[in-house]
């Protein structure tokens, strides 16, 4: 019996040594593949919010993106980041909005949820930009007015930075209208982004009353020009006498 205690206790010894040895090098190992799993998920997610067509013969620009400033007390700070932006305003809106999506370097500068996507954006002819985003805005933003109010200004000041033509912002989930971010802030209205930004162009109206042409006013009749020669006499009611005086 002691015997067989003996062998347990040194096949115990003997695993917790290997184990002293091998655990440490099993926590980096997992460490590492959690890492890169991270790493392939984040540039996964990159190259989907950034599959936005780009012509490489558009110039590269420094375009203005907005940040949390790191202060912890709400405010953002902008970064500059040279980017190939196309001229028209909706392809560039969407190249900015996806490279604020794809976060800074520093993640604790993050705005957005990093699983947040850009479905869709439109400009209407009034400069009213309507964003369309994934769920993960709504449901991954911390919940809190200076959280959400950090959100939605990251987005309307990088647009207001780089498509002066967008001069408000709706933002929409999954397509459709919420009536707050998550919990305070309302996103119902629109949020100003570019206050002095170009006028939309104004439309002709037609007035329904004016005429194609000018009216021409109506002259008064002339009165007939006098003559020398006196208007003639009307015919006699009686028949001229006869010779014989009858």
């Amino acid at each position: 019996m002691a015997r067989w205690i003996r062998w347990v206790v040194g096949i115990l010894c003997v695993l917790v040594i290997v184990g002293a040895i091998y655990f440490p090098i099993l926590r980096r190992r997992l460490r590492a593949a959690a890492k890169l799993q991270q790493q392939t998920a984040e540039q996964a997610r990159r190259e989907l919010t950034q599959a936005v067509p780009v012509n490489p013969g558009e110039p590269r620009v420094k375009a203005k993106l907005f940040w949390a400033s790191g202060n912890g007390d709400g405010t953002l700070m902008d970064s500059t980041v040279e980017l190939p932006l196309s001229s028209d305003p909706v392809l560039r809106s969407k190249q900015v909005l996806n490279t604020l999506l794809a976060g800074p370097v520093d993640a604790d500068l993050r705005t957005l949820p990093p699983d947040a996507v850009l479905l869709a954006f439109y400009l209407l002819p009034n400069g009213t930009a309507i964003a369309d985003f994934s769920e993960p805005l709504a449901t991954a933003t911390p919940s809190g007015i200076q959280s959400e109010q950090m959100a939605v200004d990251s987005i309307a000041r990088t647009l207001e930075a780089n498509v002066p033509k967008v001069q408000r912002l709706k933002i929409l989930i999954h397509g459709q209208e919420v009536e707050t971010l998550a919990g305070h802030l309302d996103l119902t209205g629109t949020f100003l982004v570019n206050a002095e930004g170009p006028l939309p162009a104004p439309v002709a109206a037609t007035p329904a009353a004016a005429p194609a042409t000018p009216p021409v006013a109506e002259k008064p009749s002339a009165p007939a020009p006098a003559t020398d020669k006196p208007a003639p006499a009307a015919a006699p009611a009686t028949r001229p006498a006869s010779p014989d005086g009858v």
